[in-house]
């Protein structure tokens, strides 16, 4: 029997990692998930840590699940995909020694050393602070001389796990994005920022064009696993630019990624900035093509974990027929959703409906709280980029786990004003992502199923009643950020 073809995705998240299996068409064969297992280190206030060759044990060992599931497959190529933001160190005995999540911020205590924030904004095209790269590497520097000292270059996370498939060291442009150390609109590492933050170039990898073949998967990783010894191994990119990727946009495109965090981006020809600084821009994956951001924050995160609170043993279906049978929609929220331009985030949440409990108030009416929530927050992004650098297309893309809801895409379309388009398979938009790259990069053409799977459009009626409930979501947020 003929073995079918496909693809090996590592796709390394915040909270879980997972390998998949992906057919060309973007099928999904096999995946196996996995917590990620993370650590404090009491030498910083907020710092937090993984260990790489304990990772990368959990990704060979997954690898192996996916593998089992997928049965008969040739992998003709591996790719890395995963949360931006973080770095893994790697030594001058060429050993991966510590890992460096975008959740941790032990960097925090040198963010005023560096006064010149405008002129950073301008290079990178984010405000500066601990989340990025930079920072992690001076607290490491100032704390951690042991590690220091040893220090041969860091990698992003994906191409940390790149680097352990091929052992070749490289660094992808939507990640060195996230570094501080990147001048995004040149395209190159910035001898500028260096010397600002005191960081040797000497560390600085080469960098790599995502979709580019970076080498052959380790002939020890091809024989645990069985599969093909000249398996291709293909430089990926951060998870939001692969979950975009698997949209299909063109320039001018909004797309709203939504999985831990909520991504909102317009896809640009040009670096863009906004003069307030409120946005992000980054390096797309596809060459010369800039993502220009505003994030809604832990958005989809907050989602999941409400829906194993209310809805432990259901599937979103159940989810999705009590929100339309739910006439109460006096419930309101506020879970800590973020604004472009805002100065101080809302860092307490919660619920509030009218007292006594009314007997209907039920279990949705807390979902759908927390699902205008979410739509409102994407909505006062969105108008941050349209007011930016416009928008008349009249369409959004949406992807990710965390637009399972069609409820919730409604109510997107509704609060935007814009139709909100998805394609098949966008609830695994990262790994489909990857898969288009990887036919892109051995030059296989494949012709996907739908062209659009669905969209989502409101009437007047629905922008009308959503803009009252707008109005009183404002409110209940300002009522938490006097307590936060």
């Amino acid at each position: 029997m003929k073995q079918q073809e496909a693809y090996l995705v590592l796709d390394i998240g915040t909270g879980n990692v997972r390998s998949a299996i992906v057919s060309p068409s973007g099928k999904i064969l096999g995946v196996a998930r996995a917590d990620i297992r993370y650590y404090r280190d009491d030498l910083y206030p907020d710092s937090i840590y993984f260990k790489p060759d304990e990772l990368w044990s959990q990704l060979r060992e997954l690898t192996g699940e996916a593998l089992k599931q997928a049965g008969a497959v040739t992998i003709k190529a591996a790719t890395t995909t995963s949360q931006r933001e973080g770095i893994v160190l790697i030594d001058q005995a060429g050993k991966a020694v510590i890992g460096l999540p975008n959740i941790d911020h032990r960097g925090r205590e040198w963010e005023e050393k560096y006064l010149d924030k405008s002129r950073i904004y301008q290079l990178t095209g984010r405000y500066p602070t601990s989340l990025f790269s930079a920072y992690k590497l001076v607290g490491i520097r100032e704390r951690r001389q042991d590690v220091w000292n040893g220090l041969a270059c860091f990698l992003s996370i994906s191409d940390w796990a790149a680097w352990e498939l091929s052992g070749i060291t490289l660094y992808e442009h939507s990640q060195a994005s996230e570094t501080l150390l990147y001048d995004v609109a040149a395209g190159n590492w910035s001898e500028e920022l260096c010397a600002l933050f005191g960081i040797s170039q000497k560390i600085l990898p080469p960098l790599s064009q995502s979709g580019s073949i970076a080498g052959t998967v380790k002939q020890d990783m091809a024989e645990q696993w069985g599969f093909n010894p000249a398996a291709l191994v293909i430089t990926g990119g951060g998870d939001t630019q692969l979950a975009i990727k698997s949209t299909s946009p063109s320039i001018g495109d909004v797309v709203i990624v939504s999985g831990t965090t909520t991504p909102v981006v317009k896809l640009e020809g040009d670096y863009i900035t906004d003069q307030l600084e409120r946005t992000w821009t980054s390096r797309d994956i596809t060459k010369d093509r800039f993502v220009f951001e505003a994030n809604a924050g832990v958005t989809g995160l907050n989602y999941q974990r409400l829906k194993e609170v209310f809805y432990p043993n259901e599937g979103y279906d159940v989810i999705e027929r009590e929100l339309a049978e739910n006439n109460n929609k006096q419930c309101m929220t506020s879970l800590g959703s973020l604004i472009a331009g805002e100065t101080k985030p809302v860092i307490r949440g919660g619920f509030i409906f009218p007292v006594p409990v009314s007997h209907e108030l039920t279990r949705s009416s807390f979902v759908w709280a927390t699902l205008m929530d979410i739509a409102f927050s994407i909505a006062e992004n969105y108008k941050v980029l349209a007011e930016v650098s416009g928008h008349d297309a009249g369409y959004i893309w949406a992807c990710g786990g965390g637009l399972q809801s069609s409820a919730l895409r409604k109510l997107i379309a509704a609060v935007t004003g814009n139709e909100v388009r998805v394609r098949n398979g966008f609830e695994q938009a990262s790994v489909v992502g990857a898969a288009i790259l990887c036919n892109e990069a051995l030059g296989v053409a494949v012709q996907r199923e739908e062209a659009v799977l669905e969209s989502s459009i409101a009437t007047d009626q629905d922008a009308a009643m959503y803009k009252t409930f707008y109005e009183q979501w404002k409110a209940t947020r300002e009522q938490f950020r006097a307590v936060s």
